[in-house]
């Protein structure tokens, strides 16, 4: 397949290895942080971290839309669907994320609110058709890959008069969470992470560009490589960055380029301002608050807003108890360091996001068996 298989081309992985290790200096060492779950996935389920040299390490960013949700805003959700009586519509891989004492959506629809899996924004519109006499709620959530669809199901709405259709809505921002992972006090509190250069998301960069990491590599002096999902997008990104760390170079790169261009989608980004805008402050779950990093809905469109047309209460959220997902997601902690990992918390028994996620850290680990790392290994990543 074109795009697909020459980017798997073992001969290349080969070669670009031994480049790799011949560039990677042996006196220093290099933190790379994969940003995108995404990437996580790819460089477990291909071997890539197996062919780098042992000073170039990977460090697991909170680039997973499902497992940077806080807690309260999944049981503000459960709420909607067990209080308000709405039919609640939401993508597959919420369904099974344990909110406050575990409780989530697949439990709440086992206890009888009317919660439904779809797998896209136009499933949802076909529902409140299907039910005008009900109430439909779209939990929306996303980085900036799927904000154009939620964006596209609103204005569909309102052009079909659908009073009965509504939107939840949770999308995130990246650039924002990858300036606060390395500048914000609030999040110190789970300990520091050294991080030479970041290896830029490959979707969600396709819809904005890279022009908008040019500040965050220049501010931060952390240089940025836009990398596709491919191994060999990896390995190519992994030399570029090696390379400008040893030339003192802090600057976006793309590699990515069969996809991504500096201005990115200019449609689609017109699209999300017309029928959103920023919020002041959004929760993630590892970071805390972080400053203008989410999106809501504008007054405009303030008829398909969930949250000014259902009132949920006050509630006391928790993460599960001993669960090390927000430190995971901050890339100060492996999966491998949590005590939960592989005993308590399993993909059939999860007790964090980062498990449940198709996109998570550890699901990652558990799908590739780096759970089953060497114990020198694991006292090396503690330590």
């Amino acid at each position: 397949m074109k795009y697909v298989d020459e980017f798997r081309a073992r001969d290349l992985a080969e070669k670009l290895a031994v480049q790799i290790a011949a560039e990677a200096k042996p006196d220093r060492t290099y933190h790379l942080m994969e940003f995108c779950g995404g990437h996580t996935h790819a460089i477990f389920r291909y071997g890539v971290q197996d062919l780098m040299p042992e000073n170039v390490k990977f460090v697991h960013g909170p680039g997973c839309p499902v497992c940077v949700l806080p807690v309260r805003r999944l049981d503000d959700a459960v709420e909607l669907a067990e209080k308000h009586g709405v039919i609640l519509c939401s993508y597959g891989d919420m369904m099974r994320v344990p909110g406050t004492k575990q409780r989530s959506l697949i439990k709440a629809k086992a206890d009888g609110a009317d919660i439904r899996m779809i797998y896209s924004t136009q499933d949802a519109l076909k529902i409140a058709r299907e039910n005008p006499d009900r109430q439909v709620v779209f939990f929306a959530i996303g980085f900036e890959t799927t904000t154009p669809p939620t964006a596209v199901a609103i204005k569909q709405a309102e052009a079909e008069g659908l009073e009965n259709f509504s939107v939840f809505c949770n999308h995130v921002l990246t650039p924002s969470a990858i300036g606060h992972i390395l500048d914000s006090p609030e999040v110190r509190d789970l300990g520091t992470v050294k991080i030479d250069g970041f290896l830029g998301p490959s979707h969600v960069s396709s819809v904005i560009g890279s022009e908008p990491y040019e500040f965050f590599a220049e501010e931060f002096a952390k240089p940025v490589v836009i990398a596709g999902f491919e191994p060999l997008d990896v390995m190519q990104s992994v030399l570029m960055l090696i390379r400008q760390v040893n030339e003192g170079r802090a600057e976006v790169e793309n590699e990515y380029t069969r996809v991504v261009t500096r201005e990115g989608n200019l449609k689609a980004q017109a699209l999300v301002s017309e029928v959103f805008e920023l919020r002041q402050s959004f929760e993630w779950r590892g970071l805390g608050e972080v400053p203008y990093s989410a999106l809501r809905i504008r007054d405009a469109y303030a008829a398909f807003d969930a949250e000014k047309r259902f009132t949920v209460t006050e509630k006391q959220s928790r993460e599960v108890k001993s669960c090390e997902c927000p430190a995971i997601l901050r890339g100060v902690k492996k999966p491998t360091d949590c005590k939960l990992f592989g005993t308590v918390c399993t993909p059939d028994n999860p007790m964090g996001s980062c498990m449940v996620s198709s996109e998570g850290a550890c699901a990652a680990y558990w799908t590739y068996g780096r759970f089953r790392e060497p114990a020198k290994q694991k006292a090396e990543a503690i330590a």
